[in-house]
């Protein structure tokens, strides 16, 4: 997926080189280039922003509910009696 993007920048980066001004080369950069790319680089990194959020979700359960288990096993069972 990136060298697909990098390949783009190169292309997009030579006809900016070919503008007939400074302005007009940075305009075809960023308005071809640049914010399109990041566009798509976006969309297609939600699949993987999603699994990463799974996982983190989870984890974050696994936890809670292992201090759950060890909180409830470091509690007796019941108050021993004070008959004396």
């Amino acid at each position: 997926m990136y060298i697909v993007a990098i390949a783009w920048l190169y292309v997009v980066f030579m006809m900016s080189v070919t503008e007939q001004s400074a302005v007009a080369g940075i305009a075809t950069f960023f308005l071809y280039g640049v914010f399109p790319l990041t566009i798509v680089l976006y969309l297609m990194g939600t699949p993987q922003r999603k699994r990463n959020r799974q996982i983190r979700e989870k984890a974050a359960l696994e936890a809670k509910q292992a201090l759950a288990t060890a909180d409830s096993a470091s509690k007796p069972d019941s108050l021993p009696d004070d008959k004396s």
